[in-house]
């Protein structure tokens, strides 16, 4: 499918958030070479650029359209257009970074360990994963995706469990790690605007979901989400909205 920039760029100040928190938690001092798997449109990666100036930054990901809107804006970075699913290189890196990025992966225990085995000697895996599928900006989703109107269209992109639990994450890394640091934190992020978790989803989660539908079908899809959705994070008295959203970090020193 297609990723929007601009949609998924109307929450940036959010997004960017659980980025920090992660990059000031990398016990790394000079690494010589990192990587940002799944860098979308680069703003992550410029701050690992401005974080580590001398280090060789290169951002992977897959969509033509997110990388085409990163190339504009830092030159000094290697981009490379692969489905990180596929990313396999020869080469170690100092640090394997992933913002959001991995829970669109199936099969965390064999990615884990490849992953594990591109970090070189005294360097890092830091990952962000969003873990906030059991809230109903998302289970409200897996719901109308799951029923007869829209089931035999979409029934093949349900994933009830995209992301594992951090206990399932230590014994993954435990076994090779020579230091971990996996904690959660759940930001209750004030967004503005006309029913703003449903365009929060519909720059990243529910996109798919639209994108396999046909035009009629999309629109009543969107509809009725919509309208769920509003109701179960109703505006409060100063039109703010609420949201809150548990994401998962983990620090591995290799």
């Amino acid at each position: 499918m297609s990723w929007d920039p601009q949609q998924y760029a109307r929450f940036a100040g959010q997004r960017l958030r659980p980025a920090l928190d992660l990059i000031a938690r990398i016990p790394i001092e000079h690494p010589r070479t990192v990587v940002d798997l799944g860098c979308g449109t680069g703003n992550v990666t410029k701050i690992l650029r401005a974080r580590w100036p001398r280090a060789g930054i290169t951002g992977v990901d897959g969509s033509p359209q997110m990388l085409a809107e990163a190339r504009k804006a830092e030159a000094n970075i290697g981009w490379e257009q692969i489905d990180i699913a596929a990313w396999n290189p020869a080469a170690q890196f100092d640090l394997v970074f992933s913002n959001a990025a991995l829970h669109w992966l199936d099969d965390h225990p064999a990615l884990f360990a490849r992953l594990s085995g591109k970090v070189a000697a005294g360097g890092a895996l830091a990952v962000q994963l969003p873990r906030n599928f059991g809230a109903p900006s998302h289970a409200v989703m897996h719901e109308l995706a799951s029923s007869p109107p829209w089931r035999d269209a979409l029934a093949t992109l349900l994933r009830p469990q995209p992301v594992l639990s951090p206990e399932a994450y230590y014994g993954l890394l435990a076994p090779n790690a020579r230091s971990l640091d996996i904690w959660e934190t759940e930001y209750l992020q004030i967004l503005e605007g006309e029913n703003p978790v449903a365009e929060w989803t519909k720059g990243t989660w529910l996109a798919p979901l639209l994108a396999a539908l046909a035009p009629g079908a999309r629109a009543a899809f969107e509809s009725e989400y919509r309208r769920r959705v509003a109701q179960a994070y109703p505006r409060q008295p100063d039109g703010k909205t609420l949201f809150p959203f548990r994401r998962l970090f983990i620090v591995a020193g290799f």
